[in-house]
């Protein structure tokens, strides 16, 4: 795996809101309370592959961990340059 970003997980969660509000948006999903995280996670990680705003990880390489650093690397390129988690 890639080296871990500064705010991972914090733009991990911003990464989630922008796909999520977008796939609600869109009409694509709708989740429930009981959702779990990981289930957000993978699914919003499926829907950039899709849409291709991300290249698929290799076979055997989509894990959890890959899949929530290739988010937080994707929310990185979204945000303006001077947001506070990019510092």
């Amino acid at each position: 795996m890639a080296k871990k970003l500064k705010h991972e997980k914090e733009l991990l969660k911003a990464a989630l809101e922008i796909v999520m509000a977008d796939a609600v948006k869109r009409g694509v999903v709708e989740f429930e309370a009981t959702d779990s995280h990981d289930l957000k996670i993978e699914y919003a990680y499926r829907l950039l592959v899709h849409d291709r705003e991300v290249a698929p990880l290799p076979p055997g390489q989509a894990t959890l961990p890959n899949i929530r650093h290739r988010l937080a690397m994707w929310v990185t390129h979204k945000l303006p340059p001077d947001h506070e988690l990019l510092r």
